[in-house]
Formats: C-alpha cells, structure tokens, sequence
C-alpha cells in the first residue's frame, strides 16, 4: 500500500510556492474536487483566476509529467479547447521542496450532459479532433493502458488489502478472477495512440461546447477508451448514442469498428483498477472521508454482483455500427 499523503502541504508552502513563480494570491485556497492531486482556485492580486495542482509525488515522473503538458499544448496548438498549464518563467513544472506542481488558468462551465445527443455529437467532433493530433506521435514515457497496469496489479493490490471482508474473499475472487481471464481473452488492442484515458463526463465542462480540463491520466491506449464513457443507459440507448458519437468522430478521424469489441473489456479493466485504486489511496486521510463506503462490508458485496454482470456482459456480442 501507498502510505504517502499530503500532510505537508501546507498554506504557508504553497502560498510560498505561488509566489515564487510570481503569482500573489488575493484570496484564499478554495480546494477542488481531486483525490489523487491537491488542486486549489485562488483570485492573484491582478485579479486573474487561477488553478494550481500538486502531483501526487511517486506517482509520475518529471518527464511524464512534461510529456502530459506538452500533449496538452500541442491540442491547445491546434485550437481544441483544453485547458493547457501555463508557462511561468519559461517552464510549466515547478517545484516545492518534495513536491511538483502546475499552473492554469482557471475556467468555468457546467457539466456535460450525457443524455444530450447534441452534446454527444459534440463531443463525437471534439474527440476526433483530439485524435487526430494524437495520432501524430506517441507517448515515449507517459504508460500504456495494458492488462499488467489494469489488471495483474490491482489483483495483487486487492489480495493484500485489509479492507475486503474475510467473510466474502472466496466470493470476490472466484468472480474477479472469471472476469480477469474473459477479460484478458478479449483486450487485444490493435493501434495505440495517446489518449486522454479518463474521458468522463467529470472531466468535461460545457462552455459553449466541451472543454477538457485534466489530461492527468494521459497514456497510450486505443482511441476506443476516449469514447465508451460517453454511452450510458440500456444497450438500445447506447448503440443510438454510439452512432451519434462516431459519425461525427469520423468527421475528423477514421474509428476503426473492430475496436468496438474492446469496450466490454476496458470497462472491466476501469472497474478493477478502481477498486484496487482506492485500496491503494486508503493511508491518505483524503480518501476514508470521500468514499466512507469502500470500507462497508455492503460495498464489497455490491462488487460482487457487480463483477458477475460484467461477466455476463463480456459474453453478449459488442455493440456494432451495422445492425445484426
């Protein structure tokens, strides 16, 4: 387990730390909704709106780091609206003491809607754009969505936790490990190129239009996992939503519909690693107060049944473009 937390990261050090890339904070830290970062809002005496965000220290290297930030700039290059880290000094990693941090511009929004199919064709427009850059160059040091990071690890990860009640183990296992091998049968992606790779509705604000604002997961993956999150509701709502969402996609960059077979299996994978995730996190103060629950003997039971459906669903035929 991780036992690191952001204890140390106090007012004081980060107010210090603002100032050293010359920015005075007016008002005080308004913290923002993140568990893995500490991100905060604050008004600078120029009365400009700012976001600042620590790294998780261990979690990714400097030039991982660098290498998010330049995908971020280089869709930003080609007017796709992403909020990019801004340049101080020349550089936009910066550093205090044990930690890194980053410097936005603070925007506002409200939430994308999933229901909408005027949003999701959007939205459809929008992510095709984002590959299309892309697909341009990959990733030399940010990971790859892979089963060992997705699947191998946070199994291990789950096995070592303390949290999951003794009583259920063979419950749990016996159906995490049917849904790790179907799972592992039927990921096998074909192309790759740098995702965003946590494209939900709560990383999206809508501005007259979306706008990505946390690359912090980016990685290299197929374009496929940048879409499955936009579908939601019953397999008749989905396979309207994922028409929607490809024909305008295609507007700007080929979909290649084998892929479509990979969505069962990276929900699965999403559904793991979360778990195994929040295990992880526990030591941080941050997470028992968000997730309470993930410590309730209810939640690992929910899981269970949760697992035997993706079981079930990985065995039905993937959602198609072409009608059966």
């Amino acid at each position: 387990m991780s036992d690191f937390t952001f204890a140390e990261l106090s007012p004081d050090m980060i107010l210090a730390a603002l100032e050293q890339c010359g920015i005075f904070p007016q008002s005080g830290l308004l913290a923002l909704n993140s568990y893995e970062n500490r991100v905060y809002q604050f008004l600078s005496d120029e009365q400009k709106r700012y976001v600042v965000k620590f790294y998780r220290p261990q979690r990714w290297t400097n030039e991982q780091i660098l290498e998010e930030h330049a995908f971020s700039q280089a869709l930003a290059d080609a007017e796709i609206p992403v909020v990019a880290p801004l340049a101080q000094q020349g550089e936009t990693l910066h550093f205090a003491g044990q930690y890194r941090f980053a410097l936005f511009n603070s925007v506002g929004g409200r939430q994308f809607e999933l229901d909408n199919l005027d949003h999701l064709e959007w939205m459809g427009r929008f992510i095709g754009r984002m590959h299309k850059v892309a697909s341009s160059a990959p990733f030399t040091h940010r990971p790859t969505m892979d089963i060992e990071s997705f699947l191998n690890k946070p199994r291990q990860t789950l096995a070592n936790s303390s949290l999951l009640p003794e009583s259920l183990h063979t419950a749990f296992f016996t159906i995490l490990d049917r849904v790790i091998e179907l799972t592992k049968e039927q990921y096998k992606p074909g192309k790759l190129i740098r995702l965003h790779g946590d494209c939900h509705a709560g990383n999206i604000l809508w501005r007259d239009g979306p706008m990505f604002v946390d690359l912090d997961d980016s990685r290299m993956g197929p374009a496929v996992q940048d879409l499955w999150m936009m579908l939601n509701g019953d397999r008749a709502q989905q396979q309207m939503q994922l028409e929607t969402l490809i024909e305008s996609y295609e507007e700007f960059c080929e979909f290649d519909n084998k892929e479509l077979a990979l969505m069962e299996p990276l929900r699965a994978m999403r559904m793991v690693h979360y778990m195994a995730w929040l295990s992880d996190r526990w030591q941080d103060p941050a997470f028992p107060r968000a997730f309470p629950w993930f410590a309730e003997h209810r939640y690992w039971e929910q899981q269970i049944l949760a697992l035997k459906e993706q079981f079930a669903t990985l065995q039905e035929p993937p959602l198609s473009l072409v009608p059966y």
